[in-house]
């Protein structure tokens, strides 16, 4: 955003008030972080300034805290409301959270002294003891207003979590308080959450948690919220921009959206040789015709913050809604992804890329927070620089990951994933376990976490970072046109501008083509498989064995037709191993419970992956025995089997 805007914004003055709702215009100030996914370090970067290529890094929490704190100081001395908000999925990402398993988390956010944050679905990663443990360390709320724990033994009792927070605020200085009679002449702002209605299809592990739908329930408590008295709502969603834009236009009566979920970086940063995002801060109409809602997001892995001033009328709506979304750099840079000392700049390149920076509205230089910095690199980082094994090949050149290609440009990393588990599953040692010869592998974008950048390429940053679930492989027969069924559903749901990408399939023995209709829409115009080494129409008629992870070939995270397709009978099979001996488990069926997660019924044992003897992670086992055996000098593969006909 342009460095003035903050202070401008927050030079409104907020008038004093003669009844328990303001009578005066009343601004607030939101910052906002989203999908930090563990990122406490800062992520390379690279940019374009003056034409030119340069690498630096981009925020991680000590750079998110020093922000914040200076937005903080600003808000002070303007003497203006200030909250700060987090969108929901600060789980997983990295190897911090598969060492600590959200203990980092909870310790790491409560440093940043949030007052809010809504539930995501990565939460949701590991059982619901540990969400519980999670939740109740923290130091500010976790809010779901459409969330029902009163029958999970772990979460029914985390007081922690809560449908909405309320705050009074004094010039700058806020309360918390229980209800609107405790504010007196002070205006108050509700804080309400909302998660993913169909957050059982999605997330692996909900125990006994409920959830209702988004739009009914967000309704019911900005009703709730204005009959207590409140004038001012913001909601922290982590639903996705497309889902927010539903919530505005469907609901009456909230004034801002903070979003997550979808990663969206909202605002225009072409500048920097990055996307031109949506418009940040966008208005959209409420039903009744008369509200407006605000909706902002900011992007993922902790490498910006968004701030938004929101200006009411005297009566609480929308008079404005302005901010940006501000990339925290680092104020070394290099010419290279390497970093290393011959690659740095020379002190004059150094000052005009610093020049260049400061005339750019949305990307400032931002110090790390030294205490913080010096925390982390003490009592968590020596454990994750030793839990990263042993070399197991070396990436000469950036393997850029893009869910969804862009430009002609695929994902340079997924198509290797998926040529590792295809590779895997025909290895002589797992089909002397399954018996079977795989055809082809699908993989979906989203379970493959992060881009390769050049070096060493350790065991650690695989099973770490690359392929962090610890997903089985299985092995499942589908038909042709269940395949081109497949294709076309996750395609078509992952090509909107505001869509979940990650849903986006690539594969390996297998290539398409697909053209866009209109947005966001289409059709397979040729799918082939490779068969002793030619490529093959497929037939729809015709069974195939397809590689994917359990994950995925249960349905989760919108695959239905594989799951449709296994409802009454299957032949799939999961692979995990059992004190290092791999062990084929087959399954009878899938269906569905009450909440609606999908679950796996197996003929004979049931795969328990939290059982300690269990090794359920051979999707990232997969990779390393590739990268070993077959490329141990990793590069993008030939073509990756994707072409993509945008209009």
């Amino acid at each position: 955003m342009n460095k003035t805007l903050v202070a401008g914004l927050l030079a409104f003055a907020l008038a004093g008030c003669a009844s328990s709702q303001p009578e005066q215009p009343f601004t607030l100030t939101l910052a906002h972080i989203n999908d930090t996914h563990s990122h406490f370090d800062p992520s390379d970067a690279r940019l374009t300034l003056n034409n030119k290529a340069v690498y630096t890094r981009l925020g991680g929490f000590p750079r998110l805290l020093t922000y914040a704190n200076q937005l903080r100081d600003q808000a002070a001395a303007t003497d203006q409301a200030l909250l700060f908000l987090h969108g929901g999925d600060a789980w997983q990402g990295t190897g911090y959270f598969k060492l600590y398993e959200g203990a980092m988390n909870a310790d790491m956010l409560s440093q940043l002294k949030l007052d809010g944050m809504a539930l995501g679905n990565h939460e949701f990663d590991l059982d619901n003891a540990h969400l519980a443990a999670f939740i109740n360390g923290l130091d500010f709320p976790v809010l779901a207003a459409n969330l029902d724990a009163s029958r999970d033994p772990s979460l029914q009792d985390a007081e922690n979590l809560t449908p909405y927070v309320l705050y009074a605020f004094n010039g700058s200085k806020k309360k918390r308080i229980k209800s609107v009679d405790e504010a007196g002449k002070q205006p108050v702002v509700a804080v309400m959450g909302l998660v993913l209605e169909d957050m059982a299809n999605i997330a692996p592990n909900v125990g006994q948690v409920r959830f209702a739908q988004e739009v009914k329930s967000a309704q019911q408590t900005v009703n709730t919220l204005k009959e207590q008295g409140v004038k001012h709502i913001v909601a922290v969603t982590h639903l996705g921009l497309d889902r927010d834009r539903r919530l505005a236009e469907k609901v009456n009566g909230i004034d801002v959206i903070v979003g997550g979920h979808s990663h969206s970086l909202l605002g225009d940063f072409s500048e920097l040789g990055w996307a031109q995002g949506e418009p940040y801060a966008r208005q959209f109409t409420n039903p009744d015709g008369y509200g407006t809602t605000c909706v902002v997001q900011a992007g993922q892995f902790a490498q910006a913050m968004g701030q938004v001033a929101v200006t009411f009328t005297k009566d609480g709506r929308v008079a404005g809604c302005e901010g940006g979304n501000t990339l925290l750099a680092d104020n070394q840079f290099y010419n290279d992804i390497r970093r290393g000392d011959k690659q740095q700049l020379s002190k004059a390149q150094q000052q005009q890329v610093i020049e260049a920076i400061n005339e750019q509205p949305n990307i400032t230089l931002v110090p790390e927070d030294a205490t913080m910095r010096a925390y982390i690199d003490e009592q968590y980082r020596p454990a994750l620089l030793s839990a990263y094994g042993d070399v197991i090949g070396h990436v000469p050149l950036t393997l850029k990951h893009t869910r969804v290609p862009e430009a002609g440009q695929a994902s340079k990393v997924a198509p290797l994933v998926a040529a590792s588990q295809l590779y895997w599953a025909n290895t002589p040692e797992v089909q002397a376990v399954t018996g079977r010869r795989a055809d082809f592998s699908l993989v979906a974008a989203g379970s493959v976490r992060n881009s390769l950048e050049p070096g060493a390429l350790k065991e650690g940053h695989v099973s770490l970072e690359l392929l962090p679930f610890a997903n089985p492989i299985s092995l499942v027969s589908l038909t042709g046109h269940q395949v081109a069924g497949l294709l076309l559903e996750t395609i078509n749901s992952a090509m909107g501008a505001k869509a979940h990408s990650g849903k986006f399939p690539y594969g390996a023995g297998l290539r398409y083509a697909f053209n866009e209709t209109s947005r966001g829409r289409g059709y397979l115009a040729r799918i082939e498989y490779l068969h002793q080494g030619q490529w093959q129409r497929i037939d729809p008629n015709a069974s195939y064995q397809v590689v994917l992870t359990g994950y995925h070939a249960s349905g989760n995270d919108g695959w239905n037709s594989v799951y449709q397709a296994q409802q009454v009978l299957t032949d799939r099979i999961d692979l995990a191993y059992v004190q290092d001996k791999l062990v084929s488990f087959p399954v009878a069926r899938l269906s569905k419970n009450e909440q609606g997660a999908i679950e796996v019924h197996y003929i004979d044992q049931a795969l328990d992956c939290q059982e300690t003897a269990v090794e359920c992670g051979t999707d990232a086992r997969a990779f390393i025995e590739y990268v070993q055996d077959r490329r141990p000098m990793l590069t993008a593969l030939p073509e990756s089997g994707v072409t993509l006909k945008r209009l």
